[in-house]
């Protein structure tokens, strides 16, 4: 007869074993957690300047991950310590390594997502 015991260890052990096994077995993958957060002087966050039908705004994002930008046309783009991917109503997508701002005076893109990488 198995004592008390050894069934508890045994149970402790085969438990230990299929999380392991399902820990290996499932990917991992990048959390993307975006965030449109308050521009403040002195952060690197990507700092974008827009406007839309006759709306102008000026947005911060941190952290990598996508977001959807609604179509509205980029005036002015500074990347703070952010890579950024954006993407135009065209189809394109144009990459801004960090530490870059770019401004857009007479031909503006009308961007649909943007991506810090």
């Amino acid at each position: 007869m198995i004592s008390k015991t050894k069934r508890v260890a045994r149970s402790v052990g085969v438990a230990f074993a299929a999380a392991a096994a399902l820990t290996m077995a499932v990917p991992t993958g990048n959390a993307f957690a975006i965030d449109h957060v308050e521009c403040r002087g002195g952060e690197n966050f990507l700092k974008i300047w827009s406007h839309s039908g006759g709306n102008q705004s000026v947005d911060c994002y941190a952290n990598a991950g996508r977001t959807d930008f609604g179509g509205w046309w980029i005036d002015k783009i500074s990347t703070g310590n952010n890579d950024l991917i954006y993407y135009d109503a065209n189809g394109d997508s144009v990459k801004i390594e960090r530490w870059h701002e770019i401004t857009f005076p007479n031909r503006p893109p009308k961007v649909t997502a943007i991506e810090i990488l």
